[in-house]
């Protein structure tokens, strides 16, 4: 019985190890966000001039100047903004990422594989590359200054990630229950939408995921397709502050900061158990 005890005691110390050593890396990425909480209570003086986390006193007026918008824009605008291009671009990539899967997964069609590695390669195509080729088309097309061209390109399957994610979880899918269906009757598209693709669930929620938290967060492709304040999202309105009154907005703009992330969270919260097991998924078959 000693020797027993005496063996399980490396055990244990390992295991408690493990656990202190996670809690420590849960500790130094929470404090971002910790930081981002207090912040945004802080007066603008502390803000540039104390190095302390917790502020001297709460300044709930952040909030109530993050609430009444920028540039004589609501919040509520703003947040509606965000949400049509981040709805828009979840349902194009959701519908036309998973139309490109399928052809790649089952159908079979000359140069398959060729246009699937070609497709695989955009991956490694910077963002930046295409940006000026894209402008000039969609300014050609009279649609600077829309949506159109943040939410366009998202049914056009131009996310070769999610596309593959998808082809790889299709792959796992058992063939039988397309052959069955074909036998009672079922075409390529009948088969996709009432067999196929209700199985394929969690990947698309894990598109559906990605797709809106990248989509809210983006700054850069906004600033350069949207110019008029009334089109602005949550995201240009963050520079809208500091370009406004310069470091007397910093409040104001770590409290709108924190509105920011409410969606992003909320949105997690309710899908992560499907998050989990599309990427699981899409990891282990095919």
């Amino acid at each position: 019985m000693t020797s027993t005890t005496a063996a399980r005691t490396p055990v244990r110390r390992g295991r408690l190890a493990l656990h202190l050593g996670c809690l420590a890396a849960l500790l130094v990425m929470l404090y971002p966000l910790a930081w981002l909480l207090a912040t945004s209570l802080k007066p603008a003086d502390e803000v540039i001039a104390s190095l302390d986390l917790l502020p001297g006193h709460l300044e709930w007026s952040n909030y109530r100047t993050a609430l009444d918008g920028v540039n004589d824009v609501s919040i509520w605008r703003l947040l509606g903004n965000s949400l049509l291009i981040a709805g828009g671009a979840v349902l194009g990539n959701v519908i036309s990422c998973s139309l490109a899967a399928y052809a790649f997964a089952r159908l079979r069609f000359r140069l398959r594989g060729p246009l699937f590695a070609f497709m695989i390669a955009t991956i490694m195509l910077p963002h930046h590359a295409v940006l000026i080729p894209q402008y000039i088309i969609f300014n050609q097309l009279g649609l600077v200054n829309t949506y159109w061209p943040l939410i366009l390109p998202k049914f056009l399957a131009t996310e070769a990630f999610f596309v593959f994610l998808i082809v790889q979880f299709m792959r796992g899918l058992p063939r039988e229950l397309e052959e069955a269906a074909r036998i009672d009757g079922c075409g390529p598209f009948r088969s996709f939408f009432q067999v196929v693709l209700p199985l394929t669930r969690p990947a698309l929620i894990t598109t559906a995921i990605f797709t809106f938290i990248w989509t809210w967060n983006d700054f850069f492709t906004q600033l350069i397709y949207l110019f008029d304040p009334e089109k602005f999202t949550l995201t240009l309105a963050l520079r809208s502050f500091v370009d406004a009154s310069s470091t007397s907005a910093f409040g104001p703009m770590f409290a709108l900061s924190v509105i920011a992330l409410l969606p992003i969270v909320l949105f997690f919260l309710a899908f992560q158990r499907f998050l989990v097991e599309g990427m699981a998924s899409s990891g282990v078959k095919g």
